[in-house]
């Protein structure tokens, strides 16, 4: 048995999941906010009579699991190399989780790079694996429904839906385009920008509803069913990332996937994946946005170009076969039992 231990809504864990199960581990999906104490972690292994474990984020996670006697892997997250490294005490404890660790995943190998920069003690046990991407849109989606759930009341005919998908936490940023888009929309009422996804943070969501509701041309939707979120990705115009941090958004991947145009904000992790006018368009602030987003509206042959790319960039790094392989082997080194 499995115990992967997460934050539930990162959507890099349901596909290792995936490829765990498939190779006949059962796994369980806990949320590393539920097991606070070292005794209630020590209950839980037991109880669940636990073989080995794996944790996406090498603090969030990856500290719960140090002294338990139980084999376990990582999966670093982003913000555990993007920003935690940079607190003395969480370094630290990232680097003893590292000591017991099996092995590491990073998802690019500027990841790599970093994380064997802070604790070379680990150089040997990280490796490098992509996400891999597999999309399937819901072929009942209805996407006159999805307008209307969005008070968008307009013919789809004439609109350009920007999707911003993530979670409502401070890191995904989910504000920071908002008045930008607003002034857009004030200009040109035919564009909006919607914001997708789960409340993660109870205070910072009800910030952003807040915020969202007095501003004209944005809308908030709360979290849909996969299926559905990649069929409303297929069928919007381009899809938005504002994230302060990244490790891989799997949301650029999958709207890669799905041949729809990203514009993400330029930080290392999306810059791993977006090549500026290649395989999408990377804005620094919310007025360069503004500027890319209205040439991608009025050039049919930029938006066909970085459609073009982004599929078959995906095609050729986000192999989901490769990332089944890779996870299924590297689960065999956690096999052997507690203790051992």
């Amino acid at each position: 048995m499995s115990w992967m231990l997460s934050n539930p809504y990162a959507g890099a864990l349901q596909g290792v999941r995936d490829h765990l199960e498939a190779a006949g581990h059962v796994c369980l999906l806990k949320d590393a906010c539920d097991l606070e104490s070292s005794s209630e972690i020590s209950r839980f292994i037991k109880a669940e009579n636990l073989e080995a474990a794996l944790a996406l984020h090498l603090y969030r996670g990856g500290r719960l699991l140090r002294g338990h006697g139980i084999p376990f892997g990582i999966i670093f997250g982003g913000t555990d190399l993007n920003e935690d490294v940079n607190h003395r005490e969480k370094n630290e404890v990232m680097g003893k989780v590292l000591e017991e660790a099996r092995f590491a995943v990073a998802f690019t190998e500027s990841m790599k790079e970093t994380a064997q920069t802070q604790w070379p003690h680990a150089r040997g046990k990280i490796y490098v694996q992509s996400q891999g991407v597999v999309t399937v849109p819901n072929a009942a989606f209805s996407w006159d429904t999805f307008l209307h759930r969005s008070g968008i009341n307009q013919s789809a005919d004439n609109l350009h839906i920007f999707l911003l998908v993530c979670g409502l936490r401070q890191v995904k940023d989910p504000l920071y385009l908002v008045d930008v888009f607003s002034e857009w929309h004030r200009e040109e009422p035919n564009v909006y920008m919607v914001i997708a996804g789960p409340e993660v943070d109870p205070v910072f969501t009800r910030e952003v509803q807040a915020r969202v509701k007095r501003t004209a041309g944005v809308r908030l939707l709360g979290e849909m069913p996969q299926e559905d979120l990649h069929a409303a990705l297929k069928n919007c115009f381009a899809m938005v990332n504002s994230s302060v941090s990244e490790g891989m958004s799997a949301a650029i991947l999958e709207a890669m996937d799905l041949e729809v145009p990203v514009l993400a904000r330029n930080i290392p992790g999306n810059a791993a994946v977006v090549k500026h006018e290649v395989t999408g368009l990377l804005f620094s602030d919310p007025q360069e946005f503004a500027q890319l987003a209205k040439r991608l509206v009025r050039d049919p042959a930029l938006e066909k170009k970085i459609v073009a790319n982004g599929r078959e960039y995906v095609r050729r790094y986000h192999s989901w076969q490769a990332e089944r392989d890779t996870y299924q082997h590297l689960v065999r080194t956690l096999e052997g039992g507690v203790g051992e």
